[in-house]
């Protein structure tokens, strides 16, 4: 039998179960055997988003990488937990390594690629297990020490945070789902430049987000949920209350973090004093990108990434 075709780009589903219980949907391009890229959503979204990278990283003439992106636990098909515990970032950090060992046992992974959740994720299995990855890719996605510092220091970071305690609330769930998600819509409108056009959000891509969304939004509202990292309340110091040690933010392994600069909900204070906490640093600003650049500009951030990986 030939072997097959590197080039072959056709996305297929996989669900992959993990040996600690958790399963995770997962969509892939490329093939077993070759580097591994492993790319990680964010909030509110879903694997699908990385669909164009997917396609292009495993075609031959760009690597021909083994492309494999999840839904993280909580979101669309993959393991909902209902503990809110569950969610605690030592128990996202392990899916992604028993998911890497799963996909490259005997091979560090050639990028781990992410973005806002999925950076938060990221950014906390390189800081714990550097030999899993020969690289970091972030877009969009704030350093746990830049964003716990502004998020004590900064009002304009807090009130960009905001945000985040309408998500923690009960009755979350209902007012994200009433009258066609609006609310939910509204991040994609939102949070970026005022003036910048959101064409990629068209019929098909809303139907793929509605499909998600329909699947429940408790897991995905979970994450802010089990975290501190937010804006302090009255009745809630929220990032007042940390304190993180260098250790746990020192960031070794080569990284390369994409910015788009007209993101309103992480301002660009964010990026400022990462080469601290991240020696082997690239930093690209993308002067019209918004908090949604891979659905904005994929080619641009493939384009980016690929020659970053080529260095």
């Amino acid at each position: 039998m030939d072997p097959p075709d590197p080039g072959d780009t056709m996305i297929r589903f996989e669900r992959i179960d993990l040996p600690h219980g958790i399963s995770l949907d997962c969509r892939l391009a490329g093939h077993a055997g070759q580097p591994v890229m492993l790319f990680l959503h964010g909030f509110p979204e879903a694997a699908f988003v990385w669909d164009e990278l997917l396609t292009h990283f495993s075609h031959a003439d760009n690597g021909g990488y083994f492309c494999v992106a999840p839904n993280m636990r909580g979101y669309a098909g993959s393991s909902m937990p209902v503990d809110v515990k569950a969610y605690r970032a030592k128990e996202l950090v392990k899916d992604i390594s028993a998911l890497k060992l799963q996909l490259s046992p005997d091979a560090p992974l050639a990028a781990l690629v992410a973005h806002d959740w999925g950076g938060a994720v990221a950014w906390n299995v390189a800081n714990q297990q550097p030999g899993l990855m020969q690289g970091l890719v972030i877009i969009n996605s704030p350093h746990p020490g830049t964003f716990l510092r502004d998020l004590k220091n900064d009002p304009v970071q807090q009130a960009a945070s905001q945000y985040m305690n309408f998500l923690i609330r009960p009755d979350a769930e209902a007012l994200l789902a009433a009258d066609d998600y609006r609310r939910l819509w509204t991040f994609f409108t939102n949070m970026g430049a005022e003036d910048g056009p959101n064409a990629w959000l068209n019929d098909q891509v809303r139907d793929q987000y509605r499909a998600v969304w329909r699947q429940g939004l408790t897991g995905a509202l979970n994450y802010y949920r089990a975290s501190p990292l937010r804006p302090p309340r009255a009745d809630d110091p929220a990032a007042q209350s940390i304190d993180l040690s260098p250790e746990m933010l020192r960031i070794s392994v080569p990284t390369l973090v994409i910015w788009g600069m007209q993101d309103t909900a992480l301002p660009p204070g964010l990026i400022n004093g990462l080469q601290d906490h991240v020696p082997d640093l690239q930093l690209h600003r993308i002067a019209d990108g918004s908090h949604w650049l891979v659905h904005e500009q994929p080619s641009l951030v493939s384009g980016i990434i690929g020659n970053w990986i080529r260095r």
